[in-house]
């Protein structure tokens, strides 16, 4: 099956059944969303939905933390993976944010990444979430259903090379939807041992499918 035709069946699926998907992560702002994100890095989004309203309660504007010191904020995250790197990153940030961006949260993905704690992942989630730009962040979950389904061959070993793939199939006003299409299949679905296969709406032009599970069938 062409490249093409998988991204044709995978945007079909998902626009006709989850046609307006969400990231799982709570806030109310664009302010609250970026401390999230720079909280979800390699921790859960669970997880990151416990810690941040009392976070958010002591400090509900940028100025707030900016206020604050990473000895403070880490009473409050520890919980949260690498709790000392990302309590230093978000006073950082929020004292970046206040002082060159006048509190506001930019918009663009080069910008966004001058923030401590913001790397190409984390500001393509914000670009895409809060902004609806056509920004495709790669986490482990998009990497590997990406990789899974073949809608990127497996020459492509970063995760910039598979945002350069998706980005260039899929079309623009649908990237910010399939950031989150992607993410969500493989946090409940295309998990990454034992995928739910027998259960899995895509299974039927899934690249890993046919070579793993098609193949074991026909073998015995």
């Amino acid at each position: 099956m062409l490249r093409q035709e998988r991204f044709r069946l995978f945007l079909d699926y998902f626009t006709n059944n989850f046609p307006e998907p969400e990231t799982e992560l709570h806030y109310n702002n664009p302010y609250e969303l970026l401390v999230s994100v720079i909280l979800s890095a390699q921790c859960t989004d669970k997880r990151v939905n416990i810690v941040t309203p009392p976070l958010f309660e002591r400090f509900p504007i940028p100025e707030a933390l900016a206020a604050s010191n990473a000895e403070e904020v880490f009473t409050y995250i520890r919980s949260i993976s690498y709790p000392n790197n990302k309590s230093k990153h978000l006073v950082g940030m929020a004292r970046m944010l206040v002082e060159q961006f006048g509190s506001e949260v930019p918009a663009s993905v080069d910008e966004l990444q001058k923030l401590p704690g913001v790397g190409r992942k984390t500001a393509n989630v914000i670009a895409s979430v809060i902004f609806n730009q056509p920004a495709m962040a790669v986490d482990t979950h998009v990497f590997r259903v990406s990789h899974r389904l073949g809608l990127v061959p497996s020459t492509a070993k970063t995760p910039l090379s598979v945002e350069k793939i998706l980005v260039k199939y899929i079309p623009k006003q649908l990237v910010h939807k399939a950031h989150h299409w992607l993410i969500l299949h493989g946090r409940y679905i295309c998990v990454a041992r034992n995928p739910k296969c027998g259960v899995c709406p895509l299974s039927s032009f899934c690249r890993f499918y046919e070579k793993n599970v098609l193949m074991e069938v026909s073998a015995l």
